[in-house]
């Protein structure tokens, strides 16, 4: 069975990004997943530096309770509970019945893009 992708956008015309996913919804094929945010502003703001080394850290590490997550990011359990609770809230992480915590992307993609203002 193939593995779950995630692919990140920043896009400010959500409808579209509705539709497209609505599109895709409706194919029989799995073509992963999309999280989009409307401005690199909010992007860069709910993922920070700290909450994507968890992502890092958990990315192909199957379950693992929060304290080991924190020893192996090397911060404060209680932080790393916050982060962990926002990063599962945006879809980047899962919690599972026992308690744990998981990514459950083989392949996460940021499309970014940044132009010069017109």
């Amino acid at each position: 069975m193939p593995g779950r992708n995630l692919k990140i956008t920043i896009n400010p015309d959500w409808r579209s990004m509705l539709r497209a996913a609505s599109r895709k919804a409706r194919s029989l094929r799995y073509q992963g997943e999309v999280l989009n945010f409307e401005k690199p502003e909010l992007f860069l703001s709910r993922l920070t530096a700290l909450r994507w080394n968890i992502v890092k850290t958990l990315l192909g590490a199957g379950e693992l309770p929060v304290r080991e997550v924190a020893r192996r990011v090397r911060r404060d359990v209680k932080r790393v509970h916050g982060d962990i609770e926002v990063l599962t809230e945006m879809g980047l992480l899962e919690r599972t019945a026992t308690g744990g915590v998981l990514c459950p992307f083989d392949d996460i993609h940021i499309d970014l893009h940044l132009t010069r203002a017109a």
